[in-house]
């Protein structure tokens, strides 16, 4: 089973947003981080998971891995978003991996999702429950 991971969908306000980021991009987003994942093989095919408000909410998948121009890591994502049943999850700098007990489950075609508000959210993850 592909290793998936966390990110935080940093500057985002909403999950259209989100969306919107996407929106022109063609197929295929990348995304630059300092250091290749040492597990980077493992990963190909899993899901980096989108942390929006303290919750979990989306998912684009992980097509591969490249290096960027400036010797930094580029993860290549597909730029179809996949909603997902939120699921709290704390913010966090950088990327995280994702144990695969706390994957949540895709939402079905025409669901949607009860987005804790924001600000509970905020203050559960202040007191280390989510």
């Amino acid at each position: 089973m592909p290793l998936n991971m966390t990110k935080v969908a940093y500057g985002a306000q909403s999950l259209d947003e989100v969306h919107g980021w996407f929106a022109d991009r063609g197929a295929e987003a990348r995304l630059t981080t300092r250091n290749l994942p040492r597990r980077h093989a493992e990963m190909i095919g899993g899901s980096l998971y989108w942390i929006l408000k303290h919750q979990l909410v989306a998912r684009s998948e992980i097509l591969g891995f490249a290096e960027a121009p400036d010797g930094r890591t580029e993860i290549i994502i597909s730029t179809r978003l996949i909603e997902v049943h939120p699921r709290p999850r704390r913010a966090h700098q950088g990327w995280r991996y994702l144990d695969e007990s706390e994957v949540p489950a895709d939402l079905a075609s025409g669901d949607s999702a009860d987005v804790m508000p924001a600000h509970l959210a905020g203050e559960l993850a202040k007191l280390g429950l989510v």
